[in-house]
């Protein structure tokens, strides 16, 4: 299922009834193979497949199955975000992503692996099983959005969501070979989305083609009255995409590996555009950046699963339920983001670390905009590694952050960014990340194209 256009020449040929039939038992034996799914909305199928009967087939993605990364809720199906503390958790309505693909004829077809509230880098904090890469199965599909980039890559879905908030479309993309978009902060609606970082997440898709990626995303952009963080798209965004000058900052490929820096750099000066060294002196403090303003909003965001508003319980009196629930349902990774958090946030230390990591992110911010006066798009790499191994970086929680560590800027300015594969080393898929201002994703998808039409 390489493709959205693929699905529907099937579905016209066999009938979309016996393609789902022939489809689903298909799709279950091989996703035992990289364990992409977490479940398969059985339910949600039957009622979609009734519902497409009435529909025009010539919705954009009528019938057409599409993943879905589980923190993003829909209605009557589990959404544990990868926690036992949501485990049995039922949707109560969907998300507004969820009702525009619904609307576009879209069939979600299961909900996907992900990190335990979409914190790591791997899918291995996963409260339930880790996903394993499609390339080679001795490795992670990267993360949080692992599950989705997986299926993704492995061709069971052409197209699904996952949500970004400090590169959990991007690396994961990068890891599985796929299209992987970052919107701009705003350009698509986080209503229903569970929330991490609220500054910082953005809901995005994956596919395998870059006609689907755009098409997926024109689906599911703009303003939301459910979220008064969206924002409209600009129509003059749509058409303005002439691009003239690529910018290279320096500070993203110093240290790189030779062969992954080499892959990047070759790929890219076949377009024949003009290439300009940037600086971009903040972006080194990114990661320091980040990890003291996520945690921050993850502590004040995870504290309603407390054994009494959401989720499972544990204990009888007050003090002793949000203890042991938090205690016995919560994963390690998380507890460490909410402890940091907590302690960033607290009297005495919130001038000294959150506010002058907000400032820093300004100038992080500020840096970007400065380049974007020089050059049309950036380009980096989205990893600083190939994928690596299942359990080599679990017990150093440190160098598994630094698996984020070209991506989290883009968070932090919040700016669009899209994974682009752009060929392998040893059999393993290396990614380019072009990087925009401000609503520039069609100017990045003019790019991605360039790029694409290369080969």
């Amino acid at each position: 299922m390489e493709s959205i256009q693929k699905v529907k020449d099937i579905i016209e040929k066999e009938g979309i009834e016996n393609f789902y039939e022939n489809y689903l038992e298909w799709l279950k034996e091989k996703d035992k193979e990289i364990k992409g799914f977490l479940f398969f909305t059985e339910n949600t199928i039957k009622e979609t497949l009734k519902r497409l009967k009435q529909l025009p087939k010539n919705l954009p993605l009528y019938g057409v199955p599409i993943a879905i990364k589980d923190n993003i809720l829909v209605k009557g199906e589990k959404c544990t975000a990868g926690s036992k503390i949501l485990e049995n958790y039922i949707a109560v309505y969907d998300a507004t992503v969820i009702k525009k693909i619904k609307a576009a004829g879209a069939v979600i077809i299961g909900k996907t692996n992900l990190d335990e509230f979409a914190m790591g880098s791997s899918t291995e904090n996963s409260a339930f099983f880790p996903t394993l890469n499609p390339f080679e199965k001795n490795r992670v599909p990267g993360g949080s959005s692992g599950g989705s980039a997986a299926v993704v890559g492995a061709k069971l879905v052409p197209i699904a969501l996952g949500s970004d908030t400090g590169g959990s479309i991007r690396q994961p993309a990068c890891f599985c070979g796929v299209y992987g978009l970052k919107p701009t902060y705003g350009a698509v609606s986080r209503y229903g989305l569970i929330a991490m970082a609220s500054s910082l997440d953005q809901i995005g898709p994956f596919a395998n083609k870059l006609e689907d990626l755009i098409l997926l995303f024109e689906i599911i952009k703009g303003k939301d009255p459910k979220d008064s963080t969206s924002l409209d798209f600009p129509k003059e965004k749509m058409t303005k995409t002439e691009i003239k000058t690529i910018g290279v900052p320096v500070e993203f490929f110093e240290n790189l590996d030779d062969k992954i820096k080499n892959t990047i750099l070759k790929k890219i000066q076949k377009t024949n555009l003009k290439i300009k060294e940037v600086s971009l002196k903040y972006v080194k403090y990114g990661i320091h950046c980040y990890y003291l303003i996520m945690p921050a909003e993850v502590s004040a965001n995870l504290a309603r699963y407390d054994g009494i508003r959401y989720g499972k319980r544990g204990g009888e009196e007050l003090w002793e339920i949000y203890k042991i629930t938090r205690k016995k349902y919560l994963g390690k990774e998380v507890k460490r983001r909410i402890i940091l958090g907590t302690f960033v946030l607290s009297h005495g230390y919130y001038e000294a670390y959150y506010l002058r990591a907000q400032k820093l992110r300004k100038a992080i911010y500020e840096d970007f905009q400065k380049a974007f006066k020089e050059v049309d798009l950036l380009i980096s790499p989205t990893s600083p590694t190939l994928p690596f191994k299942l359990a080599e970086k679990t017990t150093n929680p440190i160098e598994m952050y630094l698996s984020d560590i070209y991506t989290v800027p883009i968070n932090l300015a919040g700016l669009p960014a899209v994974n682009v594969p752009v060929g392998f080393i040893d059999n393993l898929p290396v990614g380019l990340q072009i990087i925009g201002n401000l609503f520039d994703e069609y100017k990045i998808f003019t790019l991605a194209k360039i790029l694409e039409n290369i080969g």
